[in-house]
This record gives structure tokens, sequence and C-alpha cells, in this order.
């Protein structure tokens, strides 16, 4: 079936070359994104960014750790024995000097046991003293006497045993310190291994934090530590390393330090978590600030300035980091002009321009411009 095509078709189709033949003149010749100033040419312009240059500075690297308090001295008090309290002479939170009684135990058992082992002591000794004389005036066999010395001695160390045991009955204090919460009440049974209370001494505390492997040499005995704690923000505790330990953590490549501080208005608790910082020495160092390093996967650069106003990428090693700034160690030299801000709008060869500069020229240092003469003026 054959199809005719209407006379007025090759009319409508030349018209609409020629409207795209029109359109494609125009944009050809300018317009947004064509021609000076549009599409390529506004990826010649300088990007503004601010720019500084390296110079030694002095430079103390810090450490900054999390620690945990610990007590100088810590005991859980509990009984040696299974009996029942007689006494409690403390109450919670109750600071108490070393050899101060904690709790006392019923003893009756124990003293009636000495009563008896006491008696048979003295009746011991009177007829070891009656044997001597007669083993004096050989009335008696030496080996007579000797027996009698033996049950004499055995009898004086059972008095001494159950002295012994009667000392258990009373729980004293092994040093000075603070106790906590008081966990049992007159009348109640106590078996060894139940808890009474805690004793802490706080007059000076221990702070464990770890260390990595790698700045090990920072840290010696009586080297000066700072701390801080959430619960008190405002207060700085400072105290020195006491001892580091003999082994690394082979898992972390961390060694453990204990610091000792010291807690005089006991605002230190253990289990508390502590900041601490450890001072290094002071060197000098090119110190730049940590915007302008750019990091890319485990590699660092800076953006340096050339003498064209291009930048180049400068690959860099950078050591320590305090304060908002970081150490080059490689890479970069004193006098290098680098980007600070702006490295994100960058790449190697772009044409950069001070960030200050258009804003002190618009303060007034550009000249007006005289207008433009009128048409036919």
């Amino acid at each position: 079936m054959a199809f005719r095509i209407p006379l007025r078709t090759p009319v409508l189709l030349a018209s609409m070359l020629a409207l795209a033949a029109c359109g494609g003149d125009k944009a050809s010749s300018g317009g947004p994104g064509g021609g000076p100033g549009g599409g390529q040419g506004g990826a010649d312009r300088p990007v503004p960014v601010t720019t500084a240059r390296l110079q030694p500075e002095s430079f103390a690297e810090r450490i900054s750790a999390i620690g945990t308090v610990k007590a100088r001295e810590s005991v859980t008090i509990t009984a040696k024995v299974s009996e029942l309290v007689q006494q409690v002479h403390f109450d919670s939170g109750d600071e108490v000097r070393a050899g101060a009684p904690l709790i006392t135990l019923s003893d009756r058992q124990q003293q009636a046991a000495l009563a008896e082992a006491q008696a048979s002591a003295d009746e011991a000794e009177r007829l070891y003293r009656r044997q001597s004389e007669l083993a004096a005036q050989q009335l008696i066999a030496r080996s007579q006497l000797d027996n009698q010395r033996a049950t004499r001695d055995a009898a004086k160390a059972r008095v001494a045993q159950i002295r012994a045991q009667l000392a258990d009955r009373v729980i004293r204090a092994p040093f000075s310190g603070v106790l906590g919460l008081r966990q049992v009440s007159t009348g109640a049974l106590v078996t060894p291994g139940v808890a009474i209370a805690t004793l802490d001494d706080l007059a000076r505390v221990y702070v464990d934090f770890p260390l990595p492997e790698a700045q090990l040499s920072m840290a010696a005995p009586g080297r000066v530590i700072r701390g801080t704690a959430a619960a008190w923000p405002q207060r700085e505790f400072t105290g020195a390393i006491a001892i580091i330990d003999a082994r690394i953590d082979p898992a972390t490549r961390a060694v453990m330090v204990r610091a000792d501080l010291p807690n005089p208005e006991r605002l230190l608790r253990p289990g508390m978590l502590v900041n601490v910082e450890l001072p290094g020495a002071t060197r000098e160092a090119l110190l730049v600030p940590e915007i302008a390093v750019v990091q890319v996967g485990r590699e660092s650069f800076l953006y340096r300035v050339k003498d064209d106003g291009s930048v180049e990428q400068v690959d860099v090693v950078i050591g320590a980091r305090s304060g908002g700034k970081a150490e080059v160690v490689e890479g970069a030299k004193a006098g290098d002009r680098i980007v600070v801000d702006g490295t994100g709008k960058l790449r190697p060869g772009a044409k950069i321009v001070e960030a200050a500069a258009p804003a002190a020229a618009a303060g007034g240092d550009a000249k007006p411009q005289a207008p433009a003469a009128a048409p036919g003026g």
C-alpha cells in the first residue's frame, strides 16, 4: 500500500533545518559558557587561597593517653573464720588508721578454750619445776624430766594457738585509708571470702596508662605528667612517672606506665578515667597547620607555591601533632610557601591568588573609574 507525502512537508523540513543552523551559529559566536570568560576560560581563573611560609618554631611534643586511677594500697576486708558479728566499729566512708578495730566476732568458745589451755599450761609448769628439784637430787631419772619439759612446752603452745584464734576474732585495718560501703551488720554470720568493706589509701594514687612502643623514649621515671578528670574539668592533677612495665604487650605494641599523683583532697577515686598528657622536650621543628596537610590513604602531601604563581604537590612525612599543628619531618624546607586554606580546590599546576588580596584592594586602594562618555558627548 503506497503512502502519499503532502506537498507542504518539504517546506516544514527546510524551515527546521534553518532554525537549527541559526541556533548553532549563535552558540558558537558567544553566549553563556562560550567565548571569553565562559566554558574553558573559567579553568584559568586563579583559585583564592591563604598561604604561609615555613619557618622553624619551638615545638614540645605532647603524648595524650587515657589512664585509670588505682589506690596506692587497696584491699577488701574479709574474715578468716566463720563466726557471728558481735560488734561493728565503723561506718561507711570512715577514714581509719592502721590497726584500728573494724569488726569484733563472737569469741566465747575461744575464751573458754583459752581458760582450759591456760590451766593445763600452769599445771605443766608446776610439775616441771617440782621434777627439776627432784632431778637435781637425783631422785628421778633425767628422761622423766625431759618428758615433763615437753609436756609443758606443748601446753604453752596450745595457749599461744588459742590466743591467735582470739586475735582473728577482731578484724583490724591493715593500713590507714578510707573505708567503702559497710556490707555487714551486728548479728550477721560472716565466712571467709565474704566482703565486709573495702579499704583504700587515697592520700596518693597511681594512674596507669598505655604508652605506644614508638614513644617509649619520652617516658622515664621522674618525668612530670599532667592529668584531668571529667568529674573535675577545671582541675589539673600533676604527678610523676613512678615505674615503666618491663614488658611490652605484643598485641597492642604498648607498654603500661604507672604515674604517682598526690591526692590530698581525695578527689581522684579508684577506677576513675584520667586524660594524661606527657610533655616532651622542646626542640626546633618545621610546623604547619594541620588543615594544610592533605591525606590520601597513608600518604601525606602539601601544596607548595612556585615562582610563577602555580602550585605543585609535594610528598611529605609528618611527625608529631600537637595543638592543631603538624611537624614536617621530610619533603619540605624552611622558606617554602605553602597553601594553608583552600587545598580542596587545587590541582597540581593550578594558579592561585592570596584570598586577602581582593579584600585589601576593596578597602580603598583601588581608584574609582571615571564614568564612560555618553554617545555623542
